[in-house]
C-alpha cells in the first residue's frame, strides 16, 4: 500500500526504527476471534510498515517478533507463532528480495526448530547483498541474555590474553552484541498503549527516542509510522549535552 502524498519522504528521517509489536491478542479478543487471528493480521501490518519504511527513507527496521520470555505462553500459541513465521518468510522472501530488502535475524536461534533455523539462514544468505532496507527480526531475543553473553565473551577474551581489561570499552562491548554491525535505533515505537521496553535492545536504546502509541499492532498503518517519524523530527536529541 503506497503512502499518501502527505507522507512524502522527510528530509532527515531516522536511520533506524525499532518496533515492539504489541496488541495482537487484544485485537483478536475484542473481535471475538482466537489470538492467532490477531497474529495473522499483525503479519499484514509488518508488510505495510516495511513498505512505509522504504518510502520514508528509513535504512533499518527492527521488529520484536518473539522474545526469550514468549516461551512461557501456551504451547499451542507458541506453535502457532512458529508456524506463522514459517509462512511469513516463505511467502514474503521473494518480494523482499525483489525490493532489495536485506533480511536479518537476531537472538538465540539454537532453541528454534531446525527447519526454522534453516529457513532464516537461507533467507539471510539470499538477501545478504541487497542494498535497500535492512529488516531485522528479533527472534527468541532477550536483551539481558544478549548483554550477559557479551560480558562472557569479553571475560573469555581477557582470560585468554586476547585483550587487556583496559581495552574493554563501549565499542568493544557493542561489537559483541547481536547488533554489532547495525546502528543503534534512533526511534523505538511500542504499540497498544503499554509503556515499557520488555527486555528489548536495552543497551542499544540508551539514547533513542521513545514513542508509545495506543494503536494495537494489527491496526498500525503507514500513517501511524509517518506520524511517529514526524514527531521524532520535532525532538531535540542532546545526548547528555545542553541545548545550543
Amino acid at each position: 500500500m503506497p503512502l499518501a502524498p502527505a507522507f512524502d519522504k522527510p528530509s532527515n528521517p531516522p536511520t533506524h526504527v525499532a518496533i515492539i509489536m504489541d496488541g495482537n491478542g487484544r485485537w483478536a479478543t475484542a473481535r471475538g476471534l482466537p489470538r492467532f487471528a490477531g497474529h495473522q493480521r499483525g503479519a499484514e501490518s509488518v508488510r505495510e510498515v516495511v513498505e512505509g519504511c522504504n518510502q520514508l527513507g528509513i535504512r533499518y527496521l527492527t521488529l520484536y517478533a518473539f522474545s526469550s520470555e514468549n516461551w512461557k505462553r501456551p504451547e499451542a500459541e507458541v506453535n502457532d507463532l512458529m508456524g506463522l513465521l514459517r509462512v511469513y518468510v516463505k511467502r514474503e522472501l521473494a518480494d523482499l528480495h525483489k525490493n532489495d530488502v536485506r533480511l536479518r535475524f537476531i537472538g538465540d536461534h539454537a532453541a528454534l526448530p531446525k527447519d526454522i533455523q534453516d529457513l532464516i539462514n537461507g533467507a539471510e544468505e539470499r538477501t545478504r547483498n541487497n542494498g535497500g532496507l535492512n529488516l531485522v527480526i528479533a527472534l527468541n531475543y532477550g536483551a539481558r541474555n544478549e548483554i550477559v553473553s557479551a560480558c562472557r565473551q569479553l571475560a573469555e577474551d581477557v582470560k585468554a590474553g586476547r585483550i587487556d581489561s583496559s581495552e574493554i570499552t563501549d565499542e568493544a562491548f557493542s561489537s559483541r552484541l547481536n547488533t554489532s554491525d547495525i546502528p543503534d535505533p534512533d526511534l523505538l515505537i511500542r504499540t497498544s498503549g503499554e509503556q515499557r521496553l520488555s527486555n528489548f535492545l536495552l543497551w542499544q536504546s540508551a539514547y533513542c527516542e521513545l514513542s508509545f502509541v495506543d494503536t494495537l499492532w494489527p491496526d498500525f498503518t503507514q500513517e501511524h509510522l509517518a506520524d511517529a517519524v514526524a514527531d521524532f523530527q520535532k525532538r531535540e536529541r542532546r545526548y547528555g549535552a545542553t541545548s545550543a
